[in-house]
């Protein structure tokens, strides 16, 4: 009797296993995917977004998550040339494997009212649309940031 009660136990145990046990990969292969938008022209706003990317580096670990950077409107400032105050550190940042993404329909805007297309730090790639780019992330499973 006794023999078969630890028999069941077992047998119980492995048939639960893979219905109870977890499915989900362990916590150090886990990547956290978040996409922060940056459609301000605002300075403040702006390195915001920066200290975020850094931060969430800092909490998580460099390996341990994925970020990209969509910017907009105003906010493709932010990935220009003509940003000295930031510039140094979104080129930082994307030797780290931070992305970046400039939204091709602002740069056709800009070059369109300007007569030259803005030019882009090193490290920025460009998507056809930053906001369906940031739509296309969160159907990935990226978390969404708006400074």
């Amino acid at each position: 009797m006794k023999r078969s009660i630890k028999t069941l136990a077992l047998l119980s145990s492995l048939i639960a296993l893979p219905l109870f046990g977890s499915a989900a990969a362990p916590a150090s292969d886990v990547k956290n995917k978040v996409v922060i938008q940056v459609s301000s022209g605002d300075e403040a706003t702006q390195s915001l977004a920066l200290n975020n990317v850094a931060n969430l580096q800092q909490a998580l670990g460099m390996d341990n998550v994925e970020i990209e950077v969509v910017a907009y409107g105003p906010g493709l400032s932010i990935l220009t040339k003509a940003n000295k105050e930031e510039g140094q550190r979104v080129e930082s940042l994307a030797v780290q494997g931070v992305k970046f993404s400039a939204c091709g329909n602002t740069i056709k805007a800009v070059t369109k009212k300007t007569g030259k297309e803005p030019v882009l730090l090193k490290g920025v790639g460009v998507v056809p649309g930053g906001v369906v780019r940031i739509m296309e992330l969160q159907q990935k499973g990226y978390s969404y940031v708006r400074p």
